[in-house]
């Protein structure tokens, strides 16, 4: 049972929290929004008729997600950290009724008013299991690729659409992108694996038009196969949205979000209004809203070969308006009525945007913003791409959450035509030096580097030490293949074999940092006339996550690692290990 906690001074008084609001939830038939705080560990509710906070109530850990469930009445939020859990909450007093466990990195809960089924994402695990709501008892579990971290309904109730974070397989394949499950809720099992164009990673969100015809699915468009030499007219990174015909579970086509001169980064959530007229998409990196005309986009598209990318950077000339937000990081989207309203994560704001006229017409102060810590102003600079040239790309564009994106790219830093796969930054600044071949003394030089050449963005001392005060501060996940927090008996087996000195693993990645912070030639690289190819000994920490793997992104698993990707055995002696065995140190390596 989970108590309502009221918090006090959490809106301008004695204890000035960043709240951080990463959900919004309407509830139907009144003028309240519900609103999470993914920082704050609170659920605020918004009176829009009002034009006040009517109330807020604590919630045991960081909310990942909300939904509104009726028959009977429940607010249902999804908590990831320090345990993932499900919470059910009385929506009129926010009185918890009921808590019940969840899979790793639970998110986008959905609620099926036919079957009674609560839906979620359990992001890590690959997988999206349904709860029956009134007994809490998990029905089943679909598996779906990588990181399903978004879902939505549609209105007929028999598809269930799921947004997959990263691209899963290799990253030197001629197509590597994220893409859209599409789940049969009668049968329970996937329909279709929709994947988008190539390229496509970073899916945060997506909506079902009100007539169930379409899904509108907002992602970062990577342009890898280039060197990154510059970024005008998303010659690096575009901003994307693809529409789904979800009849035929079709990709109708994908089309450019940004202008000519001027990039919509970070595109993150959709949603469209009532009727089914406009379609709202947020902007997190340029901090903006897109409203578009659907009837007349439709018409566009219809003109267009299908499932093809729409180079077009004037396409939406016309049809689309980009409303300037006041605040900071607007991630997520509800709309209700002829408002749209928009939480933005850094300024711990909710603006209400009014569909005819496109303006701001309102907002809700839920907090002091970021900005108060270094490190906090840090991540905020991170997510910012207005810092850069022409807002065309973020930091956190390449390094979703700090981690990686799964392509490979070809940066200029180390000489032109060696492409290799993004590293996470997780512990970069502890394991010296940076960047795959190690052409960066530290962390510290990577960092502003990387602001001045890949983002283009003028130099600033004081922005790149709070970026790097934030990435230094950044703290691993535990691993989804601990049980209970310990090692499994595969892992354990596998934990001896790492340390031992036959098999060589922990000479090169020894505890704590797994790293030992040098360069080696382990045969995975291209010989050169100088001989083969020296590559910064990696941490292992999170290597759950950081998939594909090698420095080339060629191997999917570790087993391939240790296998296929360790030639002569000069990526520890594993030739004479038994498959038994090579699962055993596999599992131990994705446990750290």
């Amino acid at each position: 049972m989970l108590a309502c906690v009221p918090l006090v001074g959490c809106f301008g008084g004695a204890n000035p929290a960043w709240l951080a609001p990463c959900a919004l939830v309407a509830r139907p038939g009144s003028s309240l929004v519900y609103g999470a705080g993914a920082r704050g560990g609170v659920v605020v509710v918004l009176d829009l008729e009002a034009g006040r906070i009517e109330s807020q109530f604590a919630i045991a850990g960081r909310p990942t997600g909300l939904a509104w469930a009726d028959a009977p009445r429940r607010l249902v939020v999804t908590v990831s950290g320090p345990v993932d859990a499900v919470a059910v909450y009385a929506p009129d007093d926010g009185q918890g009724i009921a808590t019940w466990p969840a899979g790793h990195g639970v998110c986008s809960p959905v609620f099926s008013r036919a079957k009674k089924r609560l839906y979620t994402c359990n992001r890590f695990d690959n997988e999206v299991c349904a709860y029956d709501l009134s007994t809490g008892r998990k029905v089943s579990c679909i598996a779906t690729l990588r990181q399903p971290i978004a879902a939505a309904l549609s209105p007929d109730e028999r598809v269930l659409v799921v947004a997959r974070h990263l691209p899963e397989g290799t990253a030197n394949a001629l197509v590597v992108a994220a893409g859209v499950t599409l789940i049969d809720t009668e049968s329970e099992r996937v329909r279709a694996q929709v994947r988008l164009p190539s390229g496509s990673t970073g899916l945060q969100g997506l909506a079902i038009s009100p007539d169930g015809k379409w899904c509108a699915v907002p992602h970062n468009l990577g342009r890898f196969q280039v060197p990154t030499v510059q970024v005008e007219y998303g010659w690096m990174n575009a901003s994307a949205l693809s529409l789904i015909a979800l009849e035929d579970s079709r990709l109708v086509g994908t089309l450019l979000l940004d202008e000519p001169r001027r990039g919509a980064a970070n595109p993150w959530a959709a949603g469209w209004s009532p009727d089914g007229a406009v379609l709202g998409l947020t902007h997190a990196g340029t901090h903006e809203i897109s409203l578009i005309a659907m009837a007349e986009l439709s018409r566009r598209l219809a003109d267009q070969a299908q499932g093809e990318l729409i180079g077009d950077l004037e396409f939406l000339r016309g049809i689309r308006t980009r409303v300037a937000l006041p605040g900071n990081g607007p991630r997520a989207l509800a709309m209700a009525g002829q408002k749209a309203y928009v939480a933005e994560f850094f300024s711990d704001t909710v603006r209400a945007i009014d569909l005819p006229t496109r303006s701001v017409v309102a907002s809700f102060s839920l907090g002091p913003g970021a900005g108060s810590t270094e490190a906090s102003r840090g991540e905020q600079l991170f997510h910012d791409a207005t810092i850069g040239h022409q807002g065309w790309q973020s930091c956190a564009s390449c390094h979703p959450e700090g981690r990686a994106d799964g392509l490979n790219w070809d940066l200029v830093n180390d000489g032109l035509g060696n492409p290799k796969n993004t590293k996470s930054l997780l512990l970069s600044h502890q394991t010296p030096p940076a960047m795959s071949s190690g052409v960066r003394a530290t962390a510290e030089e990577a960092v502003r580097s990387g602001l001045r050449h890949i983002l283009f963005a003028a130099p600033s001392e004081r922005n790149a030490r709070a970026i790097e005060t934030y990435l230094s501060g950044l703290r691993p996940m535990p691993s989804p293949h601990l049980i209970e927090g310990d090692l499994s008996p595969s892992a354990r087996r596998g934990k001896a074999l790492f340390e031992d000195a036959e098999v060589g693993c922990s000479g090169c990645h020894p505890a704590p940092l797994f790293s030992d912070l040098k360069l080696h030639d382990v045969g995975t690289g291209r010989a050169r006339r100088s001989g083969g190819l020296r590559l910064d000994t990696p941490t292992l920490i999170e290597s759950w996550r950081t998939g594909p793997y090698l420095h080339d992104g060629s191997a999917v698993t570790l087993i391939e690692v240790l296998t296929s990707g360790n030639p002569n055995d000069g990526h520890g002696k594993t030739s004479h290990l038994t498959p038994g065995a090579m699962e055993d140190l596999s599992a131990y390596v994705l446990s750290l």
